[in-house]
């Protein structure tokens, strides 16, 4: 089958990675030229992959059957559409759809109307006095956000990003004078406490086959400080669950999942593609962080790395809605992927330094390279203002992945950042804990 993939990070290599695999042929449209994806593809075009009749030109130029949709930004701008009304089955969602994340206040209202479990409390506003009013009534212990697309860098949080309401007030002034997020509207939410964990789920309109939890770490600097970034890693466990979650709070965030598939269907915007649920586990089981319509990144490389089913015929029945849980099968691996970014990542990028990426001796530590938003020019590599390149260890327990990919980041060289502490054994120990102690009501 001849399948077209959106985007040119790491995400999406793996998503082109888990489609060869499947024995597609893939087509890919990307800005930047990517080694692993360009390296994979039958064909490839550098563009703007928000321009979408130059996209569904390219699709059709290479007679692609399949469609899938990598980033964020192409979904709001309605690429799904626009390659479903040429003709091309889409394994992601309509712009209607895709409002679950490109809209935050969206998302809240459609949980709230519609009484989904795992709902928290929030305000909408469009004005720093409503910000004030909203204060008055939820109280300080919140979350400010834009509603619209920051790159999973506008949320702030009181006690961390924030710590009175003069910050607050003034970063709502901000978000409102600068249309952060592309709109001048602001979420506020109750502050929760807990783990956050991802779930994302295959999803055809009404069925979701869910995947093995993860947890992404987005601080830039380890033990958790510093600023927000897109993740600079994530872990996954054997048999799907993470160290800290029961079985029973992963089935309670899955059915969270089919209620918002069930009530974007019942407003008209029925939503086939991959589903990313980020939740908080609470004293209280799951509650709903936000939603991303489409998969995570770094996650995606966690769970694609271990998926031993086809993958383009995974994509074929989302697409056409007759997808089941047998479709999806996942190795009894644990996985951890960190990533590599350029000096500064998380304030000011150092751009268009080289890196030296060993593949070789990689393969030779057991661990997969996956290139994100690097340039490749005349057989060199260089950075970008966002991550480099994710590497993930894959063995049985977390233990021996993470030691995995730490061995094989050493063969990556230059001036570049890691988080060394994701997954580490005494993180993890220490999130088990905490959440013992939530649990009880110690915390």
């Amino acid at each position: 089958m001849r399948v077209l993939a959106v985007g040119g990070g790491a995400r999406e290599h793996a998503i082109v990675a888990a489609l060869v695999r499947a024995g597609a042929d893939v087509f890919a449209c990307l800005r930047n030229k990517n080694p692993g994806i360009c390296r994979a593809a039958k064909g490839y075009t550098l563009v703007d992959e928000n321009d979408v009749p130059k996209v569904v030109q390219f699709a059709k130029a290479s007679a692609v059957e399949l469609a899938v949709i990598g980033p964020e930004t192409p979904l709001e701008v309605g690429l799904a559409d626009g390659l479903w009304s040429a003709g091309i089955p889409t394994a992601s969602p309509s712009k209607s759809a895709a409002r679950i994340e490109t809209s935050k206040s969206f998302m809240r209202e459609l949980l709230a109307g519609h009484k989904v479990k795992g709902s928290i409390r929030f305000a909408i506003v469009d004005t720093t006095r409503d910000l004030e009013l909203a204060l008055d009534e939820l109280g300080m212990n919140v979350v400010v956000k834009p509603t619209g697309l920051t790159g999973g860098k506008g949320v702030k949080v009181v006690g961390e990003h924030l710590m009175t309401k003069r910050d607050i007030l003034a970063y709502g002034d901000e978000i409102l004078s600068k249309n952060i997020g592309g709109s001048a509207k602001i979420v506020l939410e109750e502050k929760l406490v807990g783990e956050e964990l991802t779930i994302q789920a295959f999803c055809d309109g009404r069925r979701v086959v869910p995947m093995p939890a993860v947890q992404d770490h987005k601080r830039a600097y380890e033990g958790d400080k510093g600023p927000n970034t897109g993740g600079m890693g994530s872990y996954s466990q054997k048999g799907g669950l993470l160290p800290f979650l029961g079985r029973g709070e992963y089935e309670d965030a899955v059915k969270i999942m089919e209620n918002v598939i069930n009530a974007l269907r019942k407003d008209g915007a029925e939503y086939k593609g991959t589903l990313y649920g980020q939740f908080m586990l609470t004293r209280d089981g799951p509650k709903v962080i936000e939603f991303n319509a489409r998969f995570g990144d770094p996650e995606a490389m966690n769970v694609l790395s271990i998926l031993n089913s086809d993958f383009t015929t995974i994509c074929e029945k989302m697409a056409s809605g007759n997808i089941s849980v047998k479709d999806a099968g996942f190795e009894a691996k644990s996985s951890v992927c960190k990533y590599v970014v350029p000096e500064g990542y998380g304030t000011k990028s150092l751009a268009g330094e080289e890196i030296k990426v060993d593949e070789q001796a990689i393969a030779r530590e057991g661990a997969l390279l996956y290139y994100a938003s690097v340039n490749e020019k005349e057989g060199r590599v260089y950075t970008t203002t966002s991550r480099s390149v994710g590497i993930v260890g894959i063995a049985d327990s977390i233990e021996d992945s993470e030691r995995m990919a730490e061995n094989a980041i050493r063969h990556v060289s230059g001036r570049i950042h890691v988080r060394h502490d994701i997954a580490k054994k005494g993180m993890l120990d220490a999130k088990v804990r905490r959440m013992e102690d939530i649990r009880s009501g110690r915390i």
